[in-house]
């Protein structure tokens, strides 16, 4: 739902192509709903249109292989709080629901406002089909072989959407990130693992089975290390933080994502060369992308994205290499700007569309 802040009728009349009476109509149910206010507006302007705080709230939560992060919003999608929480792999799918709802809780408690949930977005970092269901072992809230939407509506008491977390922070970064006003975007999340999410004519592309953009179970080498999906040679094999963190541990050890990525960026040798290498096993990828997928802009997001163009360059010189030249040089490669909370914030944009007035 977009908000119409600071629009008068004629100027939302304008911007939908409807009739000013259409427009007023609307605004009116919509007043008498309690989801918008109108107040005066300055000098000429007629009544300001804004979403009432009555309305209720959406929420979003992340589901990471090691943490749980929630935010709420109002109609308009303004972010009003977000908290992030450790999470244990091992933990029953309750168990993760349970914590996300008590941080829920406190952050709504938080407003001091009297106010409802109203529907609820959930990003798993896993492959979710058509019907809802996960195709894949490797769920951290556990909700494998399940109707997630069933389960978290029951437990919310709310309408949900579930989502995979790459096609969540693609819906971010084409929101209100890097992607704003692009219409053909690729969004590669490199963090522990890799995921993607795929952005076509403004909408979240899924395939027939609600499973595409599993790009880092791409096989780059059939005789390579045995990935956890049970295949060989992935590219999150080559390219995955959980992968260079276990390469670097040989010089130091029981490091984090973020705390490897941090060593490149300060100049350590061998995690610059890890991440370099990592960049290059990508360009494949993405010069795939390019060829089959043409995007106007390849949006590089997670942990790994923090070291910048130490990664980034070895896409864009996969671009060069294995593209056909019209498609790489329309092609491009940019770092995510909304952040960690990106795939919240996208669950949050889903929930929004599970809305009923």
């Amino acid at each position: 739902m977009a908000r119409p802040t600071a629009d008068v009728r004629a100027e939302i009349a304008r911007s939908t192509f409807l009739a000013a009476a259409t427009v007023s109509n609307i605004v009116n149910e919509l007043v008498a709903g309690g989801v918008v206010d109108t107040v005066a507006g300055v000098g000429r302007r007629g009544a300001i249109v804004r979403v009432a705080r009555s309305a209720g709230v959406v929420a979003g939560i992340d589901f990471g292989h090691a943490h749980v992060r929630v935010c709420f919003a109002d109609f308009g999608g303004t972010i009003l709080g977000s908290e992030r929480a450790p999470l244990d792999i091992d933990r029953d799918y309750r168990d993760g629901l349970k914590l996300a709802l008590s941080m829920l809780n406190r952050l709504v408690e938080q407003l001091h406002d009297t106010v409802s949930l109203r529907a609820l977005g959930v990003g798993l970092p896993a492959p979710i089909s058509a019907d809802g269901v996960i195709n894949s072992q490797l769920d951290p809230a556990r909700l494998n072989r399940r109707r997630h939407e069933h389960a978290v509506s029951e437990r919310f008491g709310v309408p949900a959407q579930v989502d995979n977390d790459g096609n969540l922070h693609a819906l971010a970064e084409y929101a209100q990130g890097a992607g704003l006003g692009v219409r053909r975007m690729a969004y590669l999340k490199i963090s522990s693992g890799i995921g993607a999410g795929l952005v076509l004519d403004g909408r979240i592309f899924r395939g027939r089975i609600g499973a595409a953009g599993q790009l880092g179970h791409l096989t780059i080498d059939e005789d390579g290390p045995l990935c956890r999906c049970g295949s060989r040679g992935c590219l999150e094999s080559y390219v995955g933080g959980t992968s260079l963190t276990q390469q670097f541990s040989s010089f130091e050890s029981g490091l984090t994502v973020r705390e490897f990525v941090d060593r490149a960026v300060e100049g350590d040798l061998g995690a610059r060369r890890l991440i370099e290498d990592a960049g290059r096993h990508l360009d494949r990828a993405a010069a795939a992308l390019a060829q089959i997928f043409p995007p106007e802009l390849i949006v590089v997001g997670g942990d790994m994205a923090k070291a910048g163009d130490v990664l980034l360059a070895g896409v864009r010189d996969g671009l060069r290499r294995h593209a056909l030249e019209p498609n790489a040089v329309c092609t491009e490669v940019a770092r995510a700007t909304v952040g960690a909370r990106a795939p919240a914030v996208g669950a949050v944009r889903a929930a929004l569309e599970a809305v009923t007035i």
